[in-house]
């Protein structure tokens, strides 16, 4: 056998090196240890394991030890597993239930009987996925219960994804969602670009694949198999159904409107939103050929049109979801665009339609008993209408701030194709390999709603208010993905060892049409005018000249096309990944099993530097002589834009353990320590191609490396008697490669701020020109803890309830695609080029969550009756308080954290309106977090949003129809009701946010270096309630036919 095991690893090796994707679980495997009545081992036992629906059969034959191997299986069930042997009575294993990912452990004493007598029959247990010996760190499986069971209106992954305790909005563990790994099938399904969203489809807030598509999900945080890899966060792996020997489909729809949402928010009226939304699809699978070849289809349409923006101008009602912007103001800057001849559309009651139409097939085919082939296809075609960016280089709303004209906004569209191969073969000697190929292509771009066009920002005391004019980052915006893939796992059994030897190979190409501030950059990156300037700038005919300029720039830049001198921009970038990595899994004892590997990625970057060069030569400003210095080193540097991070292997040794109490499933200790190593936003790398200009230099440091942590996981499982299973994990994560952004044309601030806040500031001697860099820092640490208890009673009656603590810290919680916004974003005090470790954007400091499910059968099971309901009751939404102004001079008007005076202090301030002062002083005193820090700096994202709850329910009623004896036909009815509080109280379910994270504006004397204040004395609460849908009950109805 070993001339078999020599032939498979030079394969491999041979195609490390020439073509040479992270290999993620798409499957499961069984595995166990046979004994006789002696306790003896048992060696040479016969296996089989058939996957009733498919016929699909799995076999292997225990070793001198007594173990066997049943690897790379189907997830899902029943199966029904034969140990048998010459002599010894049989033993079948029915309604045995594989989870995603988890081994099923199932020991064996067979017993010796020379009469041959009828074969024992056992039921096995359905779903081990506490209680396994590949699990190390903390997890969660998501199966069809939860799939169909759990209400969702959106039938988004996400809805099932916050099953993970730690999830917090697509965080998970308190890492930004880009730091996440999805995979579909075992193929990277993440947005590698990572424009806006971490999925594919996610800007249009589609999904990439109808849950009616789905088995099974899984979410580990920390898994010790380096045969996973990508993330820094959490992976989230789901695999697709497939045919069976019996036909089976449905065809299903769901209906919502504006009279299905509630309208009062605190007692009071709120304005709904015209709201129509109807998702409808089908899907069917089968068998070609019985026990051999099987079909699974799936195609599902989504159209929705809902209001633009919910906040309403200011005319003085009152209105909870009235904003400060005034009418008054939004009818000046309307008649001032429309006298110049542009119309910037209405400012409140316009609607935004959002369509998607998504569809999978696949063909499993069981070549023979030992190669099992899989052929997934499935697409997307989406788009959306949207508001301009809300924060990207300035926050733009909409928000009780802010306002926009619906011709800010723009239209994202989302084209995804995307083919999977993956090969499972056995081979004799309980060996097995895995094989998987993939090619994914996405088209993203955007369809501005305005004409050619300047970006308007107008402020108002220090903050952006009024947005109107192009969306700045629409402006001839078309990207185009590629994605290759590929990977192999060679896994044998020796003894009670199990060695994995894998190879992957991903690469991404990159062609982007970026064209920010192509109309100019006034508006863009820094504001047009202020609203009591305005009248001023149209007067001047300022206004006039940046219409004529922008209607000039849209000819020309057509005229020269794309990606040539004088035309549209276009950067290419071309990245990828090569990865080898070998695995032990040591079965110390039938209850104690170790895994190590070790995992080498090296990243790699192709032509890159070429493509890098092709736009310098097209750029008009490209100056590669001045000399910058990089803040880490205090070395003097130039900056070339053609020269590619680092690509050094990076190496991610693991070792985890699982510790079974007296293998009885009772008592489990596990964890594990290691370094994970992950992808970046893409984008990132993307900047340096496509910003070699002087003006907005963007670049890599030269010595950057991918994300890696280093993750520890200790955790436990306990079944009591009753069936109560209690869960707890505690994880603490340290960034080792964390991204952070530097300006490296910035040195350290000598100026002093005059007055009360007397923080250091930047003068001119200390800018030599703006160079932002994507550097690394090490700072970033998590510490997370989770407990959970869950039981699954008699007849369909499933609860879970668990709690979840976060502590997690960063030197920058970068949100932002642009590398520039990064830093402008990332809010600091001093030196703005220092990592300092404080609060992470991401994920909930504390939340707890609870699921509950109970079906009734009756009419002698014609009629069955589900409810099921997710609660959550959470605390985090962490905030700045930062300046409306640049008050240091980096350049910045967003990350200037807040000085908080004393009342006395107040008194010495500079206000540039009489009673602003005492105002001022009012809102510190009612807000909580600010009043404690009187005297102090506002650190970031010290401030949270209050405690939010939410409570969703489901109704399924079933009408089954028998067909024959072994046919049964549903008739389904869903009723899916999100935030059933505000139902039955409107003031409950609400989500509060902050009226204004600028809540002062600042302007600064640049002779005196003293500042001079302004606050709008309206503004006099914090909080104010989100009257959007996100705090308004919702319901759904959907009607289902299953054959």
């Amino acid at each position: 056998m070993m001339r078999h095991y020599k032939k498979l690893l030079f394969a491999m090796f041979f195609l490390l090196g020439a073509i040479s994707a992270e290999a993620q679980v798409t499957s499961s495997s069984i595995k166990g240890l046979v004994l006789d009545e002696s306790n003896q081992p048992f060696s040479g036992a016969n296996i089989v394991a058939i996957h009733t629906p498919s016929g699909t059969k799995s076999g292997a034959i225990t070793n001198f030890e007594g173990r066997y191997s049943l690897l790379n299986m189907r997830v899902g069930g029943p199966y029904t597993v034969t140990i048998t042997y010459l002599g010894y009575d049989s033993q079948i294993f029915n309604n045995v239930y594989l989870d995603l990912g988890i081994t099923y452990n199932l020991n064996v004493v067979l017993s010796e009987d020379s009469q041959q007598l009828d074969t024992v029959v056992i039921t096995g247990s359905t779903g081990k996925s506490t209680f396994g010996s590949d699990r190390t760190g903390q997890e969660t499986n998501v199966g069809r219960r939860e799939l169909t069971r759990l209400p969702s209106i959106s039938r988004s992954a996400k809805d099932f994804t916050r099953l993970e305790p730690s999830a917090s909005d697509g965080s998970f563990g308190g890492r930004n969602d880009q730091f996440n790994n999805y995979s579909l099938d075992g193929a990277i399904f993440s947005n590698p670009f990572g424009l806006d969203a971490a999925t594919p489809g996610g800007q249009t807030d589609s999904q990439p694949i109808s849950l009616d598509a789905i088995e099974q999900i899984q979410i580990p945080t920390a898994p010790y198999d380096v045969r996973q890899s990508g993330f820094t966060g959490a992976s989230v792996n789901a695999v697709t159904k497939s045919g069976t020997n019996e036909f089976h489909g449905t065809v299903y729809g769901f209906y919502r409107n504006q009279d299905l949402t509630g309208s009062k928010i605190k007692g009071e009226n709120t304005s709904v939103p015209k709201l129509k939304q109807l998702q409808f699809g089908a899907s069917a699978g089968g068998a070609i050929i019985k026990n051999k070849l099987f079909f699974f289809a799936n195609f599902e349409k989504d159209d929705r049109e809902d209001l633009g923006q919910n906040w309403l101008p200011n005319t003085g009602t009152g209105f909870i979801n009235e904003s400060r912007v005034l009418e008054s103001d939004l009818n000046e800057v309307r008649d001032a665009l429309l006298s110049v001849g542009y119309d910037p559309g209405a400012y409140e009651g316009y609607t935004h339609k959002t369509e998607s139409t998504k569809g999978i097939f696949k063909l499993d085919w069981n070549i023979n008993d030992n190669n099992r082939l899989a052929i997934i296809y499935n697409f997307l075609d989406a788009s959306k209408e949207k508001p301009a960016h809300p924060s990207a280089l300035g926050f733009r709303g909409p928000s009780a701030s802010t306002l926009q004209f619906e011709n800010a906004g723009y239209q994202i569209n989302n084209k995804l194709n995307s083919i999977q191969m993956e090969l499972n073969s056995n081979f004799e000697g309980n060996a097995s390999n895995k094989l998987q190929i993939g090619y994914s292509s996405f088209h993203d771009f955007r369809n501005p709603k305005s004409t050619p066009a300047p970006s308007i920002t107008i402020t108002k005391d220090g903050s952006n208010y009024i947005i109107a004019g192009q969306e700045p980052f629409s402006i001839h915006n078309d990207l185009k993905q590629k994605v290759f893939q590929f990977s192999d796992n060679l896994s044998f059994v020796k003894g009670n060892h199990t060695v994995t030897f894998g190879v992957s190979f991903e690469k991404f190409e990159f062609d982007n049409s970026f064209n920010l501030g192509a109309y100019g950059g006034q508006g863009v990156f820094f504001p047009t005018s202020t609203m009591e300037g305005f009248g001023e700038y149209v007067s001047s005919g300022a206004l006039q000249e940046a219409f004529d300029f922008a209607i000039a720039q849209n000819a020309s830049l057509n005229e020269n096309g794309e990606g040539n001198p004088g035309g549209w921009a276009l950067a290419e970038t071309n990245v990828g990944q090569r990865s080898f990595y070998t695995q032990d899994e040591w079965d110390v004892s039938n209850n104690f099993k170790l895994t190590y590997g070790i995992r080498f990625d090296k990243p790699l970057y192709f032509d890159t530097a070429e493509k890098a060069q092709e736009v310098i030569d097209n750029a008009c400003c490209n100056v590669p002589s001045i000399p910058y210095v990089n803040p880490n080193t205090g070395e003097t540097v130039t900056i070339d834009n053609t020269q590619m991070p680092s690509n050094k292997v990076l190496f991610s040794p693991r070792f985890g353990f699982n510790y079974n109490h007296k293998g009885e499933d009772k008592l489990q200790f596990r964890g594990g320590s290691g370094v994970f190593t992950g992808r970046l936003p893409f984008v990132w790398i993307g900047n340096q191609i496509s910003s070699p200009e002087v003006f907005f230099l963007q670049a890599v440091d030269p010595d950057f490396k991918f994300p890696q942590v280093w993750r520890t996981n200790l955790g436990t499982d306990y079944r009591f008697d009753g069936g109560l299973i209690l869960t707890g994990d505690l994880s603490y994560t340290k960034d080792i490669n964390a991204a952070h952004v530097q300006n490296w044309g910035l040195l350290p601030p000598t100026g002093t701020l005059g007055g009360v806040d007397n923080r250091p500031i930047y003068t001119a001697n200390d800018l030599i020109n703006n160079a932002y860099v994507m550097t690394n820092s090490d700072k970033g640490s998590t510490w997370n803890a989770t407990l959970k208890g869950q039981k699954t009673f008699g007849e369909g009656y499933y609860v879970m309830l668990a709690y979840n603590y976060l502590n997690s810290q960063d030197v920058n919680s970068i949100e932002a695609e642009i590398t520039g916004d990064a830093f402008a974003f990332n809010a600091a005090l001093g030196n703005v080029n220092d990592a300092v470790l404080a609060n992470s954007k991401y994920g909930d400091q504390h939340r707890v969550i609870g699921v509950a499910s109970k079906k009734w059968k009756y009419g002698n099971d014609k009629w069955a009756t589900t409810v099921s309901t997710f609660f959550e009751y959470a605390k985090g939404g962490r905030f700045n308080y930062t300046y409306g102004g640049d008050i240091n001079g980096d350049g910045s008007n967003l990350n200037d954290l807040l000085y908080i005076p004393t009342s006395a202090e107040i008194n010495q301030m500079e206000f540039s309106g009489s009673g602003q002062g005492a105002a001022f002083d009012a809102y510190i005193s009612q807000d909580d977090y600010l009043s404690e820090r009187r005297g102090e700096y506002a650190e970031r994202y010290g401030a949270l949003s209050p405690w939010r709850s939410r409570y969703d329910l489901k109704i399924l009623q079933d009408y089954n129809i028998k067909i024959n004896d072994k046919k049964t036909n549903t008739i389904q009815i869903s009723v899916d009701m999100l935030n059933v509080g505000n139902l039955i109280s409107s003031d409950w379910g609400l989500i509060q946010q902050p009226n204004n994270v600028q809540p002062i504006g600042v302007s600064l004397d640049a002779s005196t270096s003293m500042p001079t204040y302004t606050f709008n004395p309206d503004l006099k609460e914090t909080f104010g309630y989100d009257s959007s849908l996100a705090s308004r009950w919702q319901v759904q109805f959907g009607l289902r036919y299953i054959f």
